[in-house]
């Protein structure tokens, strides 16, 4: 794989990130023309419904675009069954010598066909430039479409005993304004965020994302016995608000959508019907944020992808631990964790993970 070929693909990835909270459910994108080993054009997928990379990079070339190469990041497409027309047409008919793709894309409504199309034209194709940065750039998109249910991520703010609060429920704050912030760029990133009624109700969450006010966040409300306060904050704003319950009753909340699914043991409600609900509505990802219950309970569903531990430098002693709610059957069952890192931020350090699952 060439030096040449890796910098401009990693030029198409910054431009895909700047998408970043606006596309889902369809994936980031990013696309550069290079003319003589110069970048005449560049474009990224900007919002949903909308241009996607490919046209945008088109469209923004500076000159001719004859006999210049395109690196994207995903496959164009060439079906019609969407909200726009498909790419590779307008890539063959722009007289692209080349294209060079990041990772095929999984839909399979595209999956080849894009290729086989630009080479049929006599275009040549380059597959899998920085394949695996880009199918973690896209994996909430990768999960969705190949499985049909969202990416799951928990994020937890706890000290280095393993406690997010003490005994009486106090957490503001344990961990440092530099892990907030990078809360906040969770929360970009993904289509829904999610809380127990215990946090609701001693928190009083807004359950936004601060640091971008266009983010239109679905604030998701796991409450067994619908004691959501009409005045609570999540039922305030711009933003949606949907709540899981098991109870029959009609709320008189306004603008707010109550679903009705199974209770299990200890009222716990049902998370396989719970993310079946949340795909239908297109939330191809969700950030579980609280409380314990919600978090041992995601925990033991294994239903949870990814895991954010922000780690603080500080010893509580007594007090609530995520996993309070756990019930394993020894170190056999302990749920294991793999490609993990570990950074700093602030003064705190972030264990980020995935999930091991043996299917």
């Amino acid at each position: 794989m060439s030096n040449v070929d890796l910098y401009f693909m990693h030029k198409a990835i910054l431009l895909a990130e700047k998408g970043t909270g606006f596309v889902s459910p369809n994936p980031l994108v990013g696309a550069v023309i290079v003319k003589n080993n110069r970048i005449i054009g560049r474009g990224y997928h900007e919002k949903f419904g909308d241009a996607h990379a490919e046209i945008n990079a088109l469209r923004n070339a500076k000159e001719s675009v004859r006999g210049a190469i395109l690196y994207v990041t995903l496959e164009p497409c060439n079906y019609w069954g969407k909200k726009t027309p498909p790419c590779v047409p307008e890539i063959i008919n722009s007289g692209i010598k080349k294209v060079v793709i990041g990772v095929l894309d999984c839909n399979p409504k595209v999956c080849n066909k894009g290729v086989r199309d630009l080479e049929n034209a006599g275009i040549i194709i380059k597959v899998g430039v920085l394949k695996k940065d880009i199918e973690k750039q896209n994996e909430s998109y990768i999960k969705y479409v190949n499985t049909g249910l969202p990416f799951i991520i928990l994020k937890l703010g706890l000290t280095l005993d393993g406690r997010i609060a003490t005994k009486k429920g106090e957490s503001k704050w344990i961990t440092s304004p530099q892990s907030r912030m990078f809360d906040q760029k969770l929360r970009k990133g993904v289509d829904a965020i999610l809380a127990g009624i215990n946090t609701v109700l001693k928190d009083n969450p807004k359950l936004t994302c601060r640091i971008e006010p266009k983010k239109q966040l679905t604030r998701v409300i796991l409450d067994p016995k619908l004691q959501t306060p009409i005045n609570a904050n999540v039922m305030k704003g711009k933003c949606k608000t949907i709540i899981f319950t098991a109870r029959n009753k009609k709320s008189n909340f306004k603008g707010v959508e109550i679903v009705k699914v199974k209770s299990e043991k200890n009222r716990i409600l049902s998370w396989d019907e719970i993310l079946k609900e949340l795909a239908k509505r297109q939330i191809a990802s969700v950030l579980i944020e609280g409380g314990a219950q919600v978090a041992s309970s995601a925990l033991q569903a294994n239903i949870v992808d990814k895991l954010y531990l922000i780690y603080a430098p500080k010893i509580l002693g007594q007090g609530i631990s995520f996993s309070d709610y756990l019930k394993l059957n020894g170190l056999k069952s302990a749920i294991r964790f793999k490609d993990y890192k570990i950074f700093n931020c602030g003064k705190d350090f972030i264990l980020e993970a995935y999930v091991h699952r043996n299917n």
